[in-house]
């Protein structure tokens, strides 16, 4: 059976491109009815960020990818944790100790320096193996006496050739490869140790991680022939770019899953776009389901090609997600955008949710289109003038003067009620819709545009307000055409 694992490091906020492996690693396993195994990788003591395990935890579920296994929380499935079975990773360095594929180092940092600095300091050496060359007598003597070590793998000589399911055979001379540190100073194995036995323990059948390990690969490999296990199918997937040149990073500003949350987008939409940077459907098709997904994915439509992040494409996606979304859940997930950009007692929120649910692409964009709900804003005449509707000043003043005695007059002050006695009005006058429905929109909104039209308009903003605010109109008309 297929088993993948996702192995993030709680070192922060959850970067797209951590995600979109996640995802990768979800779907693979679904899409062939294997397991998704969630294992925190913290052996890293330095880099550790309080609070950044809650954050993946959080981010799987709400990204709708739960995994499979793990060891038993109140009921529910926990996470492997690293850090938890220390131990068990000094067993197996020892275990190649034996073996003569590992040894130890008691190399100082002052040394290791030296080495860098004789390099020229610019790039790291690599380790000269100098504790290689230690009798078995100098090792237990400094292992008496507490001498601070690490375990180092020992690279054979030769050339090492793997293969990955997106880039296909490659070959790299171990000549190019360091001795490795397996276990460090403070007794914790290093990633690279430890990814490679929890992967031969938790029988993981294909490890999928970032093109920049394809490097690193060999050494892995090394240390599964030094076990004698099994080695995983690799799929390495290529980075995602902000643009052509500049990968996307959270160091350099860019969003991460929390932050797009932040900004108004839609978890299933993040999860469906990110979906598509560096995989193909083999259907006509961008809108996925999570099922969707599962059914449709194959590791043969990964690109080995980066992906460039598109926000626009993101936000119009998520455009398409909000249109389809049931009017009461659009309503909850709206609801606090709306309240802080109308706060008016008189104004149904449930009537304004209905108009610019099909018009936004993220939730921020609700406040700029209905803040004009609260207060007319300060506009310019110049807004009255249309040119496909052949609107002039002279017209929409004529045309807001007819119309106002007749809402002034008007008792049934619905949608249905004012849109008839406009409509009564145009024909009498016999003059096109646009002609009419335009000044009184641009007078009750003082924008360019709005969530809805003239009547809905009206309606929404109540009698009173509605014709104080064409008053206005009509004054601020009057004095630019005098």
């Amino acid at each position: 059976m297929i088993r993948t694992r996702f192995a993030p490091s709680p070192t922060g906020y959850m970067h797209i491109g951590n995600l979109r492996t996640a995802l990768y690693e979800f779907l693979i396993a679904k899409s062939q009815g294997g397991s998704f195994i969630l294992r925190i990788e913290d052996t890293d003591r330095e880099r550790l960020v309080e609070g950044a395990e809650d954050v993946i935890y959080k981010t799987l579920e709400m990204a709708n990818m739960p995994h499979d296994e793990g060891p038993d929380v109140g009921g529910n499935y926990g996470p492997y944790v690293q850090s938890e079975r220390k131990n068990d990773y000094i067993k197996y360095a020892l275990e190649l100790i034996e073996k003569g594929e590992a040894y130890y180092c008691f190399c100082t940092k002052e040394r290791l320096d030296s080495l860098r600095t004789e390099a020229g300091g610019e790039t790291v050496a690599k380790y000269d193996r100098h504790c290689l060359s230690l009798s078995k007598e100098e090792i237990e003597e400094n292992l008496k006496n507490g001498v601070p070590y690490v375990i180092r793998q020992k690279i054979k000589d030769g050339k090492t050739t793997f293969h990955d399911e997106v880039y296909g055979d490659i070959t790299v001379d171990n000549d190019e490869l360091e001795d490795q540190i397996l276990i460090k100073s403070d007794g914790y194995p290093t990633y690279n140790f430890a990814n490679v036995i929890d992967d031969h323990v938790m029988n993981i059948t294909h490890v999928v991680r970032g093109a920049e390990y394809l490097s690193s690969t060999p050494k892995y490999n090394l240390l599964y022939e030094a076990f004698g296990w099994e080695i995983p199918k690799y799929v390495h997937l290529p980075a995602v770019m902000k643009d052509k040149h500049n990968k996307l990073s959270k160091r350099n500003g860019d969003a991460s899953f929390q932050d797009l949350i932040a900004k108004g987008y839609l978890p299933e939409a993040i999860v469906n776009y990110i979906a598509l940077l560096g995989w193909s459907p083999s259907v006509n098709q961008e809108i996925f389901t999570m099922d969707e997904l599962i059914e449709q994915f194959s590791i043969k439509g990964l690109s080995k090609s980066p992906a460039i992040f598109d926000i626009e494409k993101l936000t119009w996606m998520n455009g398409e997600y909000i249109k389809k979304m049931e009017p009461d859940k659009f309503y909850d997930w709206a609801e606090s955008e709306l309240k802080a950009a109308v706060k008016r007692s008189d104004i149904d929120l449930k009537k304004v949710a209905g108009y610019v649910q099909s018009r936004i692409g993220t939730s921020k964009d609700i406040a700029p289109m209905v803040d004009f709900i609260d207060a007319l804003p300060q506009y310019s005449t110049d807004l009255y003038v249309h040119k496909k509707m052949k609107t002039t000043k002279e017209m929409c003043l004529e045309h807001l003067k007819r119309v106002l005695p007749v809402l002034e007059g008007l008792e049934d002050w619905t949608n249905d009620g004012i849109y008839g006695a406009m409509l009564s009005l145009i024909q009498e006058m016999g003059i096109k819709n646009g002609q009419m429905f335009w000044p009184v929109r641009t007078a009750l909104s003082g924008e360019p545009t709005s969530p809805c039209g003239a009547s809905e308009l009206a309606e929404l903003l109540g009698k009173e307000d509605s014709l104080a605010r064409i008053r206005r109109g009509i004054e601020m008309l009057s004095a630019d055409v005098a």
